[in-house]
């Protein structure tokens, strides 16, 4: 962002880190607060949120010059409920810029006085600071690190577990998910003292163990390319040199690989999970694979006393990274609860379906939605190409439509910079709708969409995009 002259008052978009512009007003530190050295920055309130932090000059941008702009690439809720909070004070203001911060910028409610929230620009993490006699939860992946309050409410078997900022006992007996990006240094994570071992170490599970330990998680890593431990264990992991030796000394263990085989392989295999299961310990298979791979392995877990939890995860090697999953379990309740820190530090919300396989039911389901809406987005975009229609525009409609979301602009700028690195590989993606289609066949339900996507993604795979996003089905319609 460019350089800009600002008043206490003015309006502006302001940026933290990774995170998208948001609305805000420049206004007056608290007289105790320091500036930072060296750095040229305002002191910004941010619209929709009780936060405050000091911002780069060069990381703000005017409000009224860029509000399209910003408009058009952020589409979150909480975005735009922000953007509402910025009109309303217009209105209220009647063109009278404020220079104190005494007002609500939302829906011209007065505020009580709070101990300001300060987000530091150079804390990777980004936790706000929050008066500790709240609860707040973070539910919005497009600004997941501004804290919202919000009321409390105790989780059924099938509702969604939101992050908050404190581990809190419910009714229930579900233990409620806390914020990623909250760190256990400041003392708003409490990480579980369990033992916690990761095997494998693909596109999702880098991320996930990169979160688990930035939480303050004792953890022991295994990997079948043992080089790609070594990144892990110089950010304090140990290291198992088998799956047995992991499963028989931690005291919780997480896998997350590619197919069925290779997940039947690490629990069967020579050296295998089992080889190291003894009554008590908890096995949670994280791959995206068949029910019947799950029941299948949930068996052999607990013949050995062992105790076993599905949680495969919706989402890509980005949301992994931000510690933004979706987690969704099946099978044993009590080590659902037991992993509820590990939940926090890996994903935003997680989900408890009932007895194992569900869950591997659902997220199978859930890929083959996505899996055929890429295909779908891809023969558009080549459709406009060969009638003559610019992709960019095909894009810039979809955004402004109904249809509009991460997801749909993200996948359509790779196919249209032609960068198609891996954020989720599209050989999964077609192993995905493969398990799919072959639940259906058991469920003696039709799967048409699926099928037909099936094909390109086969197409592509036979054009060397396997290693490729799953974007990459474009060229499955290009040769």
């Amino acid at each position: 962002m460019a350089t800009v002259h600002l008043r206490i008052g003015d309006l502006v978009w302001g940026k933290l880190g990774r995170y998208p512009p948001w609305p805000g007003k420049v206004v007056s530190p608290p007289k105790d607060l320091k500036k930072p050295r060296g750095k040229k920055c305002h002191f910004v309130k941010f619209f929709g949120t009780e936060d405050h932090a000091w911002i780069k000059v060069e990381q703000l941008k005017p409000y009224h010059p860029h509000k399209e702009e910003m408009i058009k690439i952020n589409k979150g809720k909480r975005f735009q409920q922000a953007v509402d909070a910025v009109e309303d004070f217009l209105k209220k203001a009647k063109g009278k810029e404020q220079n104190s911060d005494s007002k609500a910028e939302s829906k011209g409610k007065k505020t009580r006085n709070k101990p300001l929230k300060i987000l530091e620009e150079d804390d990777e993490d980004l936790s706000a600071l929050k008066d500790p006699s709240e609860k707040t939860v973070k539910d919005d992946p497009h600004f997941h690190h501004f804290l919202l309050s919000q009321s409390e409410k105790p989780a059924s078997s099938m509702e969604p577990i939101s992050k908050r900022l404190k581990i809190t006992e419910e009714d229930t007996g579900s233990t409620s998910i806390q914020a990623a990006d909250s760190t256990a240094i400041n003392g708003s994570i409490t990480p579980t003292d369990k033992r916690i071992g990761f095997l494998g170490l693909g596109l999702m599970g880098s991320g996930i163990v990169s979160n688990l330990l930035k939480m303050g998680h004792v953890v022991t890593v295994w990997n079948r390319t043992a080089e790609k431990c070594d990144l892990f264990t110089q950010e304090g992991a140990r290291l198992g040199r088998t799956p047995a030796e992991v499963a028989s000394t931690c005291d919780i263990t997480f896998s997350c690989v590619s197919d069925p085989k290779a997940a039947r392989d690490l629990v069967m295999g020579p050296s295998g999970v089992l080889q190291g299961i003894r009554p008590g310990k908890c096995y949670i298979e994280m791959s995206t694979v068949d029910p019947e791979t799950i029941t299948e392995i949930s068996q052999v877990i607990t013949s050995r006393g062992g105790r076993f939890l599905e949680a495969p995860v919706a989402g890509s090697q980005q949301l992994s990274n931000d510690g933004m999953l979706v987690i969704l379990a099946a099978g044993d309740r009590t080590v659902y609860e037991d992993c509820s820190s590990c939940f926090q530090a890996m994903g935003k919300t997680s989900f408890f379906l009932g007895e194992a396989g569900n869950a591997a039911r659902m997220m199978l389901i859930l890929n083959m939605v996505q899996g055929s809406f890429m295909a779908t987005i891809a023969e558009g975009l080549t459709l406009a190409r060969a009638t003559g229609q610019s992709q960019q525009t095909f894009l810039d409609i979809l955004s402004q439509g109904q249809m509009a979301s991460t997801f749909v602009d993200q996948k359509c700028q790779n196919v249209l910079q032609g960068n198609f690195k891996p954020d989720y590989y599209l050989k999964h993606i077609q192993k995905d709708l493969r398990l799919a289609i072959s639940m259906g066949d058991t469920a003696n339900h039709p799967t048409p969409m699926a099928a037909a996507a099936n094909e390109v993604y086969k197409r592509a795979k036979a054009l060397d995009q396997s290693d490729n996003d799953i974007s990459a089905v474009y060229r499955a319609y290009i040769h």
